[in-house]
């Protein structure tokens, strides 16, 4: 005969689970990346898969292969070729000493500095360098973790294609909250997903397209290495383009190319700049939207967590906690008054 009672085995049984699940998301911390860019992909690529299955009369393997082969081409190789082309270029311009001195040196003629201030500012350009050359993932260096990395969430992702019914019912069982929450909850996520990935993507897209055009119209250097880091910065809002295109122009009137210095700035200040709110907007009409606030902090835990993918997932991870906090408000009150009119019936009030 057991010396515990049934309640107390519960309780021990939910002690030495919650510890397992402790120790086994502690041992995943290394490819929580993986797991969240299996989530992300997953709801990006559900509608298309449903299509596919449901309407088209696909096979599930065959449509969950067809998919992640279309995301390699589509999402993953664009995004490590410019990583690459960044990464060279960064190291290109730490190698050159004499590049940032010109600058400074033109600068000169519109803007005082004296010796203390240029020590400094070429040491913060150098920082600046070092970081962002950490930032982004090297091809060579870390090829090994790219590949493993990329090889779990594909493997995670087949899987959860091909099984998709099994696998949301069991979120949808497994989930802390009712089940009209948890089909809520399901929805705002991805709103949200959709909001952040394809909005904010879309946005950075189209801005580092116009500030990458007007580079080249105008005859400054680089316009597409200058677009790309443009498309990268405008995932903050507090950066924005304005930190590229604003001292580019500068140098450009400091060189005497004025006309091409002031149209960037009109350009600049009056379409790349507003073109961001007229695509937000429309975009909130149709999928929600991000506010600026959940973006920057956001932006500064998921950079030192993911590096440059932390641009997307850190504001992703606000927003799912932000709407956990008012799923679990919601369950709350619901709860609070279904307590307050059992309570009122039971006094025999109603």
């Amino acid at each position: 005969m057991s010396i515990f009672t049934y309640k107390q085995r519960n309780n021990i049984n939910l002690v030495i689970i919650i510890a397992l699940g402790c120790l086994i998301a502690f041992s995943l911390q290394g490819i929580f990346g993986s797991i969240l860019s299996t989530l992300v992909l997953y709801t990006l690529l559900r509608p298309a898969f449903i299509y596919f299955v449901d309407e088209k009369g696909m096979n599930r393997r065959f449509s969950a292969i067809l998919l992640l082969f279309v995301s390699v081409i589509v999402i993953i190789l664009p995004f490590y070729a410019l990583s690459s082309m960044m990464i060279n270029k960064i190291a290109e311009l730490q190698s050159d000493p004499s590049y940032f001195k010109n600058v400074i040196f033109k600068l000169k003629h519109l803007i005082p500095i004296d010796g203390d201030l240029q020590n400094l500012v070429e040491e913060g350009v150098k920082k600046a360098g070092v970081w962002a050359t950490e930032l982004f993932p090297s091809l060579i260096t870390g090829a090994f973790n790219i590949i493993l990395g990329l090889l779990l969430m594909y493997f995670l992702l087949y899987f959860m294609l091909v099984e998709r019914e099994t696998f949301e019912s069991a979120l949808v069982k497994y989930a802390p909250f009712r089940e009209q929450n948890a089909q809520r909850f399901a929805e705002e996520m991805r709103n949200t997903t959709y909001a952040n990935v394809v909005g904010q993507g879309f946005i950075a897209l189209v801005q580092g397209s116009l500030l990458g055009l007007a580079f080249y119209v105008l005859g400054y250097t680089d316009p597409v290495f200058w677009g790309v880091i443009t498309a990268f910065i405008s995932f903050v809002p507090i950066l924005g383009p304005p930190v590229i295109f604003v001292p580019a122009a500068l140098l450009q009137v400091a060189e005497g190319n004025n006309f091409a210095g002031w149209a960037m700035l009109i350009f600049g200040f009056v379409v790349i700049i507003n073109i961001d709110n007229v695509i937000r907007f429309m975009i909130a009409k149709r999928i929600g939207n991000i506010h600026p606030i959940t973006t920057v902090i956001g932006v500064v835990i998921g950079i030192p967590l993911f590096g440059i993918l932390g641009l997307v997932f850190g504001p992703l991870l606000i927003s799912y906690f932000v709407l956990l906090i008012k799923i679990y408000e919601t369950s709350a009150m619901a709860s609070e008054r279904l307590e307050r009119i059992k309570t009122i019936s039971e006094h025999g009030e109603l």
